[in-house]
């Protein structure tokens, strides 16, 4: 069976979005079975998005082994399962099927930046070299309207700033470099009070900033442990201050946080 019309374009389309889904794919089957070989499907965390691989119970099953790949952090990129659909599936005809599992922006390396000035844009140009989704979060339109088009950046242009941390999650890696400590500051706190854990939190700025930022976090009934739970000045100690080198250091940084989480027991 060839690749269904319009497959390869769905496809494509979702692993630009950065949105998590898993591609299957009947690569063996053998006796009286519901689909033909080749047949394929798209499914995300909410079902099925395009695609068949024979329906019935089957492809429910596929489907819910699909969603639990997406929903287990430690589950391998890619499985090739074997299913007797008699006794594995329970279905009446006695085939067997092999399905080939692939999940697609899975592991996603998300990073969120807030503020979209000098360093934002050189930093966002440094890491859209790599493999990685950015948000970019700014008030201003004709800021976010200066960054290169990708498939790997959102821009969002809000004036209320700290609502978006309502999107944030865990492990997410977030950068503050808004145009002050008066914007930054309510960022950081509506994180903490929402008791997020991102893998790598930091604000722009020196350790005079630094100072202000936990004093006023403190004032506002923040606890200090948690207060200063979040790293300023951010950036390796290399290069000048020009927004290009702090933006190679900072980018610098976040690589060295992450590979050093990766290696992690």
């Amino acid at each position: 069976m060839p690749t269904p019309h319009g497959f390869i374009e769905k496809l494509a389309e979702l692993s630009q979005s950065g949105r998590p889904f898993v591609a299957v794919t009947m690569v063996d089957a053998v006796g009286s079975t519901p689909q033909d070989v080749g047949s394929r499907m798209l499914v995300d965390s909410g079902g099925l998005l395009f695609g068949t691989v024979g329906g019935g119970r089957v492809e429910n099953q596929a489907i819910e082994f699909a969603q639990r790949m997406l929903a287990d952090s430690d589950s391998p990129p890619c499985q090739l399962v074997e299913w007797n659909l008699q006794r594995d599936v329970g279905m009446t005809c006695g085939g067997v099927v092999k399905l080939y599992f692939e999940a697609y922006n899975h592991h996603t390396w998300r990073i969120v930046v807030f503020g979209a000035g000098h360093v934002a844009q050189s930093l966002i140009r440094c890491l859209l070299e790599m493999e990685c989704q950015i948000d970019c979060i700014d008030p201003r339109p004709d800021w976010l309207a200066k960054l290169p088009q990708s498939g790997k950046l959102t821009e969002i242009q809000i004036d209320d700033m700290p609502s978006y941390v309502a999107q944030l999650s865990d492990g997410d890696f977030v950068v503050l470099m808004t145009m002050g400590h008066r914007t930054d500051r309510p960022i950081l706190e509506a994180i903490f009070r929402r008791g997020l854990k991102p893998a790598y939190l930091g604000v722009i700025g020196s350790d005079a900033k630094r100072k202000v930022l936990v004093r006023e976090l403190t004032d506002a009934g923040i606890a200090r442990e948690t207060a200063e739970r979040f790293r300023c000045p951010i950036g390796l100690q290399i290069g000048q201050n020009q927004p290009g080198e702090i933006a190679v250091s900072i980018a610098a940084e976040l690589i060295q946080v992450r590979d050093a989480q990766a290696v992690r027991p």
